[in-house]
């Protein structure tokens, strides 16, 4: 029993060696290096079984202490079998993980006129309609520009009308009343210019704030 004791328990570390060269081995040879392992893990268990046998056929006052002595290789055993299996497990999903990123990259880059035209298509169309905004953005502030400096020259207007309406009023001597009426129309169409203005500067604002 002694000496196939010490035979398994040394095969028991030449695997445990041997698993730290997995994650170094290239993927061409790993595999091969995990059917290696594998039948040694099996030989391994076979000796176990003969060791159990012999365990139990040992003298009284020896035969617990070598039964432990065997459980405790069978564990070590074990205990590499699992990792052996949960390193090829994460092999096999890295590899499909491989396999599906390969796939989606062979399709999004397939030279198809067909599958290429209709991006392509969406772009111009994209292009398009943005320099179709910027222009009618551009429209709207030129108009904008526009409508403040006629406000602006309506009001100098007003300002010179108002005048000489008040040296006329003086020249012909019209009555205070008259004047008063003429002062309220002047102001009311003040009010009404600086509204104009402001509406204008607020719509001019959205078209920036929501078009721009």
């Amino acid at each position: 029993m002694e000496t196939l004791y010490h035979q398994t328990n040394k095969q028991i570390q030449e695997v445990q060696s041997m698993m730290g060269n997995l994650e170094r081995t290239d993927r061409q040879s790993v595999h091969l290096l995990e059917n290696e392992l594998q039948a040694r893990i099996e030989q391994i268990f076979n000796h176990l079984e003969r060791l159990q046998i012999l365990a139990s056929k040992e003298p009284p006052n020896r035969r617990q202490n070598a039964k432990l002595r065997v459980d405790q290789l069978k564990y070590d055993v074990q205990h590499l079998r699992t990792a052996l299996q949960n390193f090829q497990h994460r092999r096999y999903a890295r590899e499909a993980q491989d396999r599906e990123r390969e796939e989606l990259l062979s399709r999004a880059f397939t030279t198809n006129d067909a599958d290429t035209s209709i991006p392509i298509d969406e772009t111009l169309q994209f292009n398009s309609s943005l320099q179709n905004a910027h222009s009618g953005m551009d429209d709207l502030l030129g108009s904008g520009t526009s409508i403040l400096n006629g406000l602006k020259d309506q009001r100098s207007t007003l300002k010179g009308t108002h005048k000489k309406m008040l040296d006329v009023a003086n020249m012909l001597g019209l009555s205070n009343t008259v004047m008063r009426l003429i002062e309220r129309r002047a102001t009311q169409d003040k009010f009404i210019m600086i509204g104009g203005m402001l509406l204008t500067c607020v719509f001019m604002f959205l078209v920036i704030r929501y078009l721009g």
